[in-house]
């Protein structure tokens, strides 16, 4: 294995998925559910979906829902899940979402999410999510959710140049993630940019705290031209 500094992120996440099992429970993100649960259902895209727990969730509440992943195996895994539930409207692709971000793709999104779309191995973020704004319908909303700091009961172990952690830098705020954005504010509102903090369980059993940044912004409807 390459090091960290000279790794691609298809080759860190395709390492990451290549065991047998399921790296993650296949649950919806509670964070992202509560901000999504009252919007009306349309088409919607998950950037980074991994297993694709987030997106087969949305889709079992009636959204056209699609996701994007590094991974191929993850999307292989994904896609087995969406069929063994008979989910014909959960659909998903293995594509690199820096090159996504450079194409012409016309698709519009009445909700574009992205929930821990955070990597240890450098990947162009911001760039994917300003194209991800521009992709999402008048009317749409674009949902972020992320790390906003190490899990409680592994603060000690994050920061370290040398290993696979995250350090301080890795972890989003609000104020970043808008900045990265860069949202127009003629053709944005942004609804909730703030840290929650959710209870849950330590790997030994212990109560602990999890902190999200979460950033939820709607694009203004259209407007019509004025007359001359």
């Amino acid at each position: 294995m390459s090091a960290q500094g000279s790794e691609t992120p298809k080759a860190f996440w395709e390492e990451r998925y290549s065991g047998s099992e399921r790296v993650w429970s296949g649950r919806v993100n509670a964070t992202l559910a509560a901000i999504v649960e009252s919007l009306p259902v349309g088409r919607s895209l998950d950037l980074g979906c991994g297993e694709g727990g987030d997106v087969l969730w949305l889709a079992q509440r009636g959204w056209d829902a699609t996701g994007v992943d590094l991974s191929e195996t993850a999307i292989a895994r994904a896609t087995r899940t969406a069929a063994a539930h008979g989910l014909g409207s959960a659909s998903f692709v293995a594509a690199d979402l820096a090159d996504w971000a450079q194409g012409a793709e016309s698709v519009e999104y009445d909700l574009i999410t992205a929930s821990f779309f955070q990597s240890p191995v450098a990947l162009p973020r911001a760039q994917i999510l300003r194209a991800a704004g521009h992709r999402v319908a008048p009317g749409g909303h674009l949902v972020l959710v992320a790390h906003a700091a190490p899990p409680s009961w592994a603060a000690h172990e994050h920061g370290g140049a040398g290993g696979r952690g995250h350090g301080p830098q890795d972890f989003p705020s609000p104020e970043s993630e808008l900045a990265a954005l860069a949202l127009d504010p003629a053709r944005w509102e942004v609804l909730a940019a703030d840290v929650r903090e959710r209870v849950t369980t330590a790997p030994n059993g212990s109560p602990a705290t999890l902190l999200d940044s979460v950033v939820v912004a709607r694009r203004r409807e259209a407007t019509p031209e004025p007359l001359v």
